[in-house]
């Protein structure tokens, strides 16, 4: 399932219907030398270029008007090295794809993020993340990366070759190259138990270092104008594997997650005033389940229900101040909130533009269903997020710009510098990035 549709006279939508834009024209190379090409061929033409995944990002990080690059037909693992630990799998992959793909071949990734319609390319140069204690987002599994930079040259990169350029590119918003190949670092496939549990919110946010401490993957979901929460702890396990029953899967997953959840949006549409009461329905709705599977079947789940997201990343410390600040903030504004806020956390990594960089962070993200509102809210929130120092995903809805992130990434200049060195003229860029990395 692609989320990225190409509309009427060649109009480019995202998966949230919040950006749209038309290109001069769309090319999906089925090789290196060609994207080269198509590269220079741009040059030439003084067209900018942009690589698009799935179109799951909320921001405007993949819009252009020059040529966009499909990466369809640049899938498919090129090689696995069992001795090395290692798979290198083309751009344009599906994160499902390979999830399934290595689960044949008896491996797994560490850790992944919630949804798994995303491209490796797209998910990684945005950052995008699940939960851990230990083990952090996709982008810091990558042991090496091949991209196309801006003269159509190949450059392949890792802490070895390139090591200034794997810094940074493993996050590289696109502003460095098109990404044409990663390799990541697997392991042997292993089993997971989840442990989903309704919590109160004040219990969770009192406890919330030792659920942290003592669960390899800890995250909650609080639902707004209650005071409920839903945890979720996956843990490895010996097994044996006690998957979800195709009837409970259908029922809990399908039915209440997305089934009810949509209807229940529908209606908080209809009349707001009726959000706090579903609120404290839909937070009793998930009854407690435990369940053992393989890595892929745990951390990820559907998401049907179309909605616009936020999500920053504050240092892990001040995580249940900021949720007391937001809780109050929605209690005073009598803004109605139908969608639950997730928290999530990340252990700190040496990528130059990772959410986490140099820190152990926690994410909090807040959504809204499409077609509501949601700047009221959101600004709302931000306020919050960035009084803590927060760093918005790259991905998810923000106002902030080159100016901010300069003081809140330490090594933001180290990245800006490398985009001098490899995109002088700035053949990747378009407006997103004009705002956040400055011209």
């Amino acid at each position: 399932m692609s989320s990225t549709a190409s509309g009427k006279n060649g109009t480019w939508r995202n998966w949230g219907g919040t950006v749209a834009a038309r290109p001069a024209r769309e090319v999906a190379p089925a090789s290196v030398e060609e994207l080269a090409a198509a590269i220079r061929r741009a040059a030439e033409d003084g067209l900018k270029v942009k690589a698009v995944g799935s179109g799951h990002s909320f921001t405007s990080i993949a819009a252009t008007d020059g040529v966009l690059v499909r990466p369809q037909l640049l899938t498919g693992i090129r090689h696995i090295d069992r001795e090395a630990g290692t798979v290198t799998v083309e751009a344009g992959t599906p994160l499902k794809r390979l999830n399934v793909a290595l689960a044949r071949e008896g491996l797994s990734l560490a850790n992944m993020g919630d949804i798994m319609e995303q491209t490796v390319s797209g998910a990684t140069s945005t950052g995008t993340h699940g939960t851990g204690r230990d083990s952090a987002s996709i982008a810091a599994q990558i042991k090496a990366l091949e991209l196309v930079t801006a003269d159509g040259s190949v450059l392949t990169c890792s802490e070895k070759e390139n090591p200034q350029v794997f810094a940074a590119a493993r996050i590289g918003l696109g502003a460095l190259g098109v990404v044409t190949a990663i390799t990541f670092a697997v392991e042997p496939i292993f089993l997971l138990t989840a442990r989903e549990e309704p919590m109160p919110l004040a219990r969770v946010l009192a406890e919330f270092d030792e659920l942290w401490t003592e669960n390899e993957h800890f995250e909650f979901y609080w639902f707004p104008h209650t005071g409920s929460t839903n945890t979720k702890r996956n843990n490895r396990s010996a097994g044996p594997e006690k998957p979800v029953g195709q009837l409970a899967g259908w029922f809990e997953d399908e039915l209440l997650s997305n089934g009810v959840f949509q209807v229940a949006q529908w209606v908080g549409r209809a009349a707001p005033a009726t959000i706090p009461a579903i609120a404290q329905v839909s937070s009793k709705a998930l009854s407690a389940r435990t369940y053992t599977d393989i890595p892929y079947k745990v951390f990820t789940s559907p998401r049907r229900v179309r909605f616009v997201e936020m999500e920053y990343a504050v240092p892990r410390e001040a995580v249940v101040e900021t949720l007391r600040e937001l809780k109050a903030m929605v209690e005073r504004s009598g803004l109605r909130v139908s969608f639950p806020v997730e928290v999530r956390t990340a252990p700190a990594d040496d990528i130059t533009l990772s959410t986490a960089s140099g820190r152990d962070s926690a994410y909090i993200a807040v959504h809204m269903v499409k077609g509501t509102p949601f700047q009221r809210y959101f600004t709302s929130a931000e306020h919050i997020f960035t009084a803590h120092e927060g760093r918005p995903h790259w991905g998810k809805i923000h106002t902030r710009d080159a100016e901010y992130f300069a003081g809140v990434y330490p090594r933001f200049e180290e990245f800006t510098a490398l985009r001098d060195r490899l995109d002088p003229d700035r053949l990747f860029q378009n407006d997103y990035l004009r705002r956040v990395l400055g011209a």
